[in-house]
Protein backbone atom coordinates (compact mmCIF):
# COMPACT_ATOMS: atom_id res chain seq x y z
CA UNK A 1 0.00 0.00 0.00
CA UNK A 2 2.82 2.41 0.74
CA UNK A 3 3.99 2.19 -2.90
CA UNK A 4 0.54 3.46 -3.97
CA UNK A 5 0.72 6.59 -1.80
CA UNK A 6 2.83 9.68 -1.98
CA UNK A 7 4.96 10.59 1.05
CA UNK A 8 2.54 13.43 1.81
CA UNK A 9 -0.41 11.02 1.86
CA UNK A 10 1.47 8.62 4.11
CA UNK A 11 2.27 11.50 6.47
CA UNK A 12 -1.43 12.42 6.55
CA UNK A 13 -2.41 8.91 7.50
CA UNK A 14 0.27 8.72 10.20
CA UNK A 15 -0.85 12.07 11.66
CA UNK A 16 -4.47 10.93 11.81
CA UNK A 17 -3.56 7.68 13.54
CA UNK A 18 -1.38 9.56 16.03
CA UNK A 19 -4.28 11.90 16.74
CA UNK A 20 -6.82 9.17 17.48
CA UNK A 21 -4.22 7.34 19.56
CA UNK A 22 -3.46 10.33 21.79
CA UNK A 23 -6.31 12.85 21.75
CA UNK A 24 -9.14 10.31 21.52
CA UNK A 25 -7.37 7.77 23.72
CA UNK A 26 -8.17 4.80 21.49
CA UNK A 27 -6.60 1.45 22.29
CA UNK A 28 -3.69 0.24 20.20
CA UNK A 29 -5.89 -2.52 18.77
CA UNK A 30 -8.44 0.07 17.62
CA UNK A 31 -5.75 2.26 16.07
CA UNK A 32 -4.33 -0.74 14.22
CA UNK A 33 -7.79 -1.68 12.91
CA UNK A 34 -8.47 1.89 11.78
CA UNK A 35 -5.13 2.00 10.00
CA UNK A 36 -5.78 -1.29 8.21
CA UNK A 37 -9.25 -0.16 7.12
CA UNK A 38 -7.97 3.15 5.76
CA UNK A 39 -4.99 1.47 4.09
CA UNK A 40 -7.32 -0.88 2.25
CA UNK A 41 -9.45 2.02 1.05
CA UNK A 42 -6.48 4.08 -0.12
CA UNK A 43 -4.93 1.08 -1.84
CA UNK A 44 -8.15 0.45 -3.74
CA UNK A 45 -8.46 4.09 -4.83
CA UNK A 46 -4.88 4.07 -6.12
CA UNK A 47 -5.65 1.09 -8.33
CA UNK A 48 -9.06 2.46 -9.25
CA UNK A 49 -7.59 5.77 -10.42
CA UNK A 50 -4.55 4.22 -12.03
CA UNK A 51 -1.72 5.90 -10.19
CA UNK A 52 -0.07 6.87 -6.90
CA UNK A 53 -2.37 8.76 -4.54
CA UNK A 54 -1.38 12.13 -3.14
CA UNK A 55 -3.50 14.57 -1.09
CA UNK A 56 -4.87 16.22 -4.25
CA UNK A 57 -6.47 13.11 -5.81
CA UNK A 58 -7.64 11.96 -2.39
CA UNK A 59 -9.55 15.21 -1.90
CA UNK A 60 -11.21 14.66 -5.29
CA UNK A 61 -12.70 11.26 -4.43
CA UNK A 62 -16.30 11.22 -5.68
CA UNK A 63 -19.42 9.35 -4.54
CA UNK A 64 -18.93 7.10 -7.57
CA UNK A 65 -15.40 6.26 -6.40
CA UNK A 66 -16.79 5.50 -2.95
CA UNK A 67 -19.48 3.22 -4.36
CA UNK A 68 -16.89 1.42 -6.49
CA UNK A 69 -14.81 0.72 -3.37
CA UNK A 70 -17.83 -0.50 -1.41
CA UNK A 71 -18.91 -2.76 -4.29
CA UNK A 72 -15.41 -4.24 -4.50
CA UNK A 73 -15.43 -4.92 -0.76
CA UNK A 74 -18.80 -6.68 -0.95
CA UNK A 75 -17.67 -8.72 -3.95
CA UNK A 76 -14.63 -9.89 -1.99
CA UNK A 77 -16.90 -11.30 0.71
CA UNK A 78 -16.93 -8.44 3.22
CA UNK A 79 -20.26 -8.41 5.08
CA UNK A 80 -22.36 -5.30 5.68
CA UNK A 81 -21.33 -5.01 9.33
CA UNK A 82 -17.61 -5.12 8.49
CA UNK A 83 -18.09 -2.75 5.57
CA UNK A 84 -19.89 -0.29 7.85
CA UNK A 85 -16.87 -0.39 10.18
CA UNK A 86 -14.47 0.23 7.30
CA UNK A 87 -16.58 3.12 6.02
CA UNK A 88 -16.65 4.60 9.51
CA UNK A 89 -12.83 4.61 9.58
CA UNK A 90 -12.65 6.28 6.16
CA UNK A 91 -15.18 8.93 7.18
CA UNK A 92 -13.33 9.55 10.42
CA UNK A 93 -10.13 10.19 8.48
CA UNK A 94 -11.80 12.54 6.00
CA UNK A 95 -13.66 14.42 8.73
CA UNK A 96 -10.40 14.98 10.62
CA UNK A 97 -8.56 15.97 7.44
CA UNK A 98 -11.28 18.37 6.26
CA UNK A 99 -11.34 20.11 9.65
CA UNK A 100 -7.56 20.40 9.64
CA UNK A 101 -7.03 21.59 6.06
CA UNK A 102 -10.38 23.19 5.29
CA UNK A 103 -11.72 21.37 2.24
CA UNK A 104 -15.16 20.00 1.44
CA UNK A 105 -15.33 16.29 2.30
CA UNK A 106 -19.08 15.99 1.62
CA UNK A 107 -18.66 13.47 -1.26
CA UNK A 108 -17.15 11.01 1.23
CA UNK A 109 -19.10 11.93 4.35
CA UNK A 110 -22.48 11.78 2.57
CA UNK A 111 -22.13 8.10 1.68
CA UNK A 112 -24.63 6.04 3.64
CA UNK A 113 -23.49 3.12 5.69
CA UNK A 114 -24.82 -0.28 4.56
CA UNK A 115 -27.75 -1.53 6.58
CA UNK A 116 -27.26 -4.58 8.72
CA UNK A 117 -29.18 -6.31 11.45
CA UNK A 118 -27.63 -5.55 14.79
CA UNK A 119 -26.91 -8.63 16.85
CA UNK A 120 -28.80 -8.47 20.11
CA UNK A 121 -27.08 -9.50 23.32
CA UNK A 122 -27.75 -13.13 24.29
CA UNK A 123 -27.96 -13.18 28.06
CA UNK A 124 -28.29 -16.26 30.22
CA UNK A 125 -31.31 -16.83 32.39
CA UNK A 126 -30.85 -16.20 36.11
CA UNK A 127 -30.74 -19.95 36.91
CA UNK A 128 -28.28 -20.56 34.05
CA UNK A 129 -26.00 -17.77 35.26
CA UNK A 130 -25.98 -19.28 38.75
CA UNK A 131 -25.32 -22.74 37.36
CA UNK A 132 -22.46 -21.33 35.31
CA UNK A 133 -20.77 -19.89 38.40
CA UNK A 134 -21.22 -23.18 40.28
CA UNK A 135 -19.84 -25.21 37.37
CA UNK A 136 -16.86 -22.87 36.85
CA UNK A 137 -15.60 -23.86 40.29
CA UNK A 138 -15.49 -27.52 39.25
CA UNK A 139 -13.21 -27.03 36.23
CA UNK A 140 -9.85 -27.24 38.01
CA UNK A 141 -8.73 -29.43 40.89
CA UNK A 142 -6.34 -26.75 42.14
CA UNK A 143 -8.25 -24.71 44.70
CA UNK A 144 -6.58 -21.41 43.88
CA UNK A 145 -7.18 -21.77 40.12
CA UNK A 146 -10.83 -22.66 40.65
CA UNK A 147 -11.19 -19.70 43.03
CA UNK A 148 -9.52 -17.42 40.51
CA UNK A 149 -11.85 -18.42 37.69
CA UNK A 150 -14.92 -18.00 39.90
CA UNK A 151 -13.70 -14.56 40.99
CA UNK A 152 -13.21 -13.39 37.40
CA UNK A 153 -16.59 -14.61 36.16
CA UNK A 154 -18.33 -13.25 39.26
CA UNK A 155 -16.93 -9.80 38.46
CA UNK A 156 -18.32 -10.09 34.93
CA UNK A 157 -21.77 -11.11 36.11
CA UNK A 158 -21.93 -9.35 39.47
CA UNK A 159 -20.42 -6.02 38.40
CA UNK A 160 -20.93 -5.97 34.63
CA UNK A 161 -17.22 -5.69 33.84
CA UNK A 162 -15.73 -6.40 30.45
CA UNK A 163 -13.22 -9.25 30.50
CA UNK A 164 -10.44 -6.76 29.69
CA UNK A 165 -11.50 -4.61 32.65
CA UNK A 166 -11.53 -7.53 35.08
CA UNK A 167 -8.14 -8.80 33.93
CA UNK A 168 -6.77 -5.26 33.97
CA UNK A 169 -7.25 -4.97 37.74
CA UNK A 170 -4.13 -4.86 39.88
CA UNK A 171 -3.40 -5.90 43.42
CA UNK A 172 -4.03 -2.29 44.46
CA UNK A 173 -7.79 -3.01 44.61
CA UNK A 174 -7.28 -5.43 47.51
CA UNK A 175 -9.06 -5.77 49.80
CA UNK A 176 -12.05 -5.18 47.54
CA UNK A 177 -14.49 -2.68 49.03
CA UNK A 178 -18.09 -1.81 48.20
CA UNK A 179 -17.09 0.12 45.10
CA UNK A 180 -14.56 -0.10 42.33
CA UNK A 181 -13.26 2.55 39.93
CA UNK A 182 -12.93 1.06 36.48
CA UNK A 183 -11.05 2.55 33.54
CA UNK A 184 -12.96 1.40 30.47
CA UNK A 185 -12.95 2.13 26.76
CA UNK A 186 -11.47 5.45 25.77
CA UNK A 187 -9.75 5.63 29.20
CA UNK A 188 -13.05 6.74 30.72
CA UNK A 189 -13.50 6.08 34.42
CA UNK A 190 -16.68 4.87 36.03
CA UNK A 191 -17.59 3.80 39.55
CA UNK A 192 -19.08 0.33 39.92
CA UNK A 193 -20.69 -1.05 43.08
CA UNK A 194 -19.30 -4.42 44.17
CA UNK A 195 -21.78 -6.94 45.52
CA UNK A 196 -20.81 -9.11 48.52
CA UNK A 197 -20.58 -12.25 46.34
CA UNK A 198 -17.91 -10.58 44.20
CA UNK A 199 -16.01 -9.27 47.22
CA UNK A 200 -16.04 -12.72 48.80
CA UNK A 201 -14.97 -14.46 45.58
CA UNK A 202 -12.01 -12.12 45.08
CA UNK A 203 -11.01 -12.36 48.75
CA UNK A 204 -11.02 -16.16 48.59
CA UNK A 205 -8.89 -16.14 45.45
CA UNK A 206 -6.42 -13.66 46.96
CA UNK A 207 -6.06 -15.81 50.07
CA UNK A 208 -5.37 -18.96 48.04
CA UNK A 209 -3.20 -17.51 45.27
CA UNK A 210 0.40 -18.82 45.58
CA UNK A 211 1.83 -15.78 43.78
CA UNK A 212 2.54 -12.47 45.50
CA UNK A 213 -0.18 -9.98 44.55
CA UNK A 214 1.65 -6.67 44.49
CA UNK A 215 -0.13 -3.34 44.16
CA UNK A 216 1.31 -2.71 40.72
CA UNK A 217 1.05 -6.28 39.44
CA UNK A 218 -1.96 -7.98 37.86
CA UNK A 219 -4.60 -9.20 40.30
CA UNK A 220 -5.43 -12.32 38.33
CA UNK A 221 -2.46 -14.58 37.63
CA UNK A 222 -1.79 -17.46 35.29
CA UNK A 223 -0.28 -20.72 36.50
CA UNK A 224 3.28 -19.40 36.21
CA UNK A 225 2.49 -16.07 37.84
CA UNK A 226 2.08 -13.85 34.79
CA UNK A 227 -1.09 -11.99 33.89
CA UNK A 228 -4.06 -14.26 33.24
CA UNK A 229 -4.85 -14.62 29.54
CA UNK A 230 -8.48 -13.92 28.54
CA UNK A 231 -8.39 -17.02 26.35
CA UNK A 232 -8.00 -19.12 29.49
CA UNK A 233 -11.17 -17.61 30.94
CA UNK A 234 -12.99 -18.30 27.66
CA UNK A 235 -11.85 -21.95 27.74
CA UNK A 236 -13.11 -22.44 31.28
CA UNK A 237 -16.48 -20.87 30.46
CA UNK A 238 -16.71 -22.98 27.30
CA UNK A 239 -16.10 -26.19 29.25
CA UNK A 240 -18.74 -25.22 31.81
CA UNK A 241 -21.37 -24.30 29.23
CA UNK A 242 -20.83 -27.58 27.35
CA UNK A 243 -21.36 -29.51 30.58
CA UNK A 244 -24.53 -27.50 31.28
CA UNK A 245 -25.85 -27.85 27.74
CA UNK A 246 -25.90 -24.09 27.21
CA UNK A 247 -25.62 -22.56 23.72
CA UNK A 248 -22.38 -21.30 22.16
CA UNK A 249 -23.50 -17.75 22.97
CA UNK A 250 -22.80 -18.46 26.66
CA UNK A 251 -19.41 -16.71 26.64
CA UNK A 252 -17.62 -14.57 29.24
CA UNK A 253 -19.11 -11.48 27.57
CA UNK A 254 -22.58 -13.03 27.91
CA UNK A 255 -22.15 -12.80 31.68
CA UNK A 256 -21.87 -9.01 31.32
CA UNK A 257 -24.96 -9.02 29.10
CA UNK A 258 -26.75 -11.08 31.73
CA UNK A 259 -25.82 -8.56 34.43
CA UNK A 260 -27.48 -5.78 32.44
CA UNK A 261 -30.55 -7.74 31.42
CA UNK A 262 -31.23 -9.06 34.91
CA UNK A 263 -30.93 -5.53 36.31
CA UNK A 264 -33.40 -4.33 33.69
CA UNK A 265 -35.77 -7.20 34.53
CA UNK A 266 -35.62 -6.14 38.17
CA UNK A 267 -36.70 -2.61 37.29
CA UNK A 268 -33.31 -0.99 36.87
CA UNK A 269 -33.14 2.43 35.21
CA UNK A 270 -31.70 2.35 31.69
CA UNK A 271 -29.52 5.44 32.28
CA UNK A 272 -28.11 3.95 35.46
CA UNK A 273 -27.34 0.68 33.66
CA UNK A 274 -25.64 2.67 30.90
CA UNK A 275 -23.33 4.25 33.48
CA UNK A 276 -22.62 0.92 35.17
CA UNK A 277 -21.68 -0.69 31.86
CA UNK A 278 -19.64 2.27 30.66
CA UNK A 279 -21.55 2.60 27.39
CA UNK A 280 -20.79 5.84 25.61
CA UNK A 281 -24.18 5.87 23.88
CA UNK A 282 -27.57 5.07 25.40
CA UNK A 283 -28.51 3.35 22.13
CA UNK A 284 -25.98 0.63 22.95
CA UNK A 285 -27.67 0.00 26.29
CA UNK A 286 -31.11 0.11 24.69
CA UNK A 287 -30.27 -3.15 22.95
CA UNK A 288 -31.13 -4.78 26.27
CA UNK A 289 -34.69 -3.46 26.08
CA UNK A 290 -34.98 -5.18 22.69
CA UNK A 291 -33.82 -8.41 24.31
CA UNK A 292 -36.33 -7.97 27.10
CA UNK A 293 -39.16 -7.28 24.64
CA UNK A 294 -38.20 -10.22 22.43
CA UNK A 295 -38.25 -12.58 25.42
CA UNK A 296 -41.59 -11.17 26.58
CA UNK A 297 -43.12 -11.75 23.14
CA UNK A 298 -41.76 -15.29 23.07
CA UNK A 299 -43.40 -16.08 26.41
CA UNK A 300 -46.62 -14.39 25.27
CA UNK A 301 -46.79 -16.44 22.07
CA UNK A 302 -46.22 -19.69 23.94
CA UNK A 303 -48.61 -19.11 26.82
CA UNK A 304 -51.37 -16.69 25.85
CA UNK A 305 -54.65 -18.59 25.31
CA UNK A 306 -55.42 -16.63 22.14
CA UNK A 307 -51.93 -16.98 20.66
Amino acid sequence: MNLALSPAARDLMAAWLADIRSLKARSEATVTAYGADLAGFLGFQAGHMGGPMGPGPLQDVTPRDMRAWMAAERNSGVGPRSLARKLSAVKSFYRWWAERDGFDATPVLSIRSPKFERKLPRPLSVPAARDMLDRIEMQDARDWVAARDVAVVTLLYGCGLRISEALGLTGAVLPLGEGLRITGKGNKDRDVPVIPAARNAVARYAALCPHELTRAGPLFRGIRGGALNPRQVAKVVEAARLQLGLPATATPHAMRHSFATHLLDAGGDLRAIQELLGHESLSTTQAYTAVDTARLLEVYNKTHPKA
